[in-house]
């Protein structure tokens, strides 16, 4: 290994992938997957599939997941910067409910690994950001699911500041809470 460097967050599961940056006069040169050195870190996956979105300042999406086709994902910001948080739904985990950020960006040039059965968001700090996302199944259009990203219950701490309007699809403001959750579960 050597090319990344892995840190384990306070939920299982979760990871920060941070690559070796190499740069000189002209720019730089980095890896953003290698799949020996993922699967030493403990990230086993074979990706199917590759998204990027670009948002503006204030555009929060989630916190989505797939119910009956659960998806592992890889995340990463191309430009700007976002807070990208994970909420664990797993059945049974010590950390149910429990939720994680980290701010990506292009400059930090972080990663995220978010597993399967984690409801997923981020919120754009920068004036704009793109954001590029590798997932282990298809998306699923009829597979949706949601969580209010204000649901007091899960509690995420999203940095907004003050004056900041937030930008949401109509879908995003009408999910229900995680007790909603657990009980349809």
């Amino acid at each position: 290994m050597g090319k990344i460097t892995v840190e384990t967050c306070e939920i299982e599961g979760l990871k920060v992938i941070t690559p070796a940056v190499f740069g000189d006069s002209r720019g730089y040169f980095m890896e953003t997957y290698h799949y020996e050195e993922f699967k030493e870190a403990g990230i086993d996956q074979i990706f199917v599939q590759d998204n990027q979105s670009a948002s503006k300042k204030g555009v929060l999406r989630g916190l989505h997941f797939q119910k009956e086709f659960p998806q592992d994902k890889l995340v990463r910001v191309v430009s700007g910067e976002v807070f990208d948080v994970a909420v664990d739904l797993r059945e049974g985990s010590p950390t149910f409910g429990k939720w994680f950020g980290v701010v990506l960006s292009a400059e930090n040039k972080k990663q995220f690994f978010v597993p399967k059965n984690f409801a997923h968001g981020f919120l754009v700090l920068s004036d704009v950001a793109e954001f590029a996302y590798k997932c282990t199944d298809f998306y699923h259009p009829n597979d949706e699911g949601g969580l209010l990203y204000n649901d007091p219950d899960i509690g995420v701490k999203w940095p907004i500041p003050e004056g900041m309007e937030l930008i949401m699809s109509e879908k995003d403001t009408k999910w229900g809470g995680i007790k909603e959750y657990a009980r349809e579960k």
